[in-house]
């Protein structure tokens, strides 16, 4: 049985700050913001999506940010994502080089590593 696909990266987020994972996921990344079951919508937390990616934000009471593992979003104009990041207060960095790619990270709010990466 193949794996087929990734459904969604799941990260933590700190409790109360849904409208911080609104305003970097969905409007700085423009990302959809998803409804989330009627069952799981008391645990707080916040859903988002764009093309096959998905990002689920989930409250975590012992919040740590993930600063190694981390999700990997390829994107289309990086250097217009960057600029964006950036002018939006999100400093970004560079890593070594990975062939046949382009790419940089960033944190969200919460301190969650996030690589962005385009084909090269």
């Amino acid at each position: 049985m193949p794996i087929e696909a990734l459904h969604h990266v799941q990260l933590a987020m700190p409790a109360g700050e849904e409208a911080a994972a609104r305003r970097f996921y969905g409007e700085v990344l423009g990302m959809r913001e998803q409804p989330k079951p009627e069952a799981l919508r008391g645990r707080g937390g916040v859903w988002f999506a764009s093309g096959a990616a998905e990002v689920h934000l989930g409250v975590e009471p012992d919040f740590r940010p993930a600063r190694k593992a981390h999700p990997a979003l390829r994107v289309s104009n990086l250097a217009a994502l960057r600029a964006r990041l950036e002018a939006a207060g999100h400093a970004t960095r560079d890593d070594e080089p990975l062939p046949g790619f382009r790419r940089f990270y960033a944190d969200d709010p919460f301190g969650n590593r996030i690589e962005f990466l385009e084909p090269a």
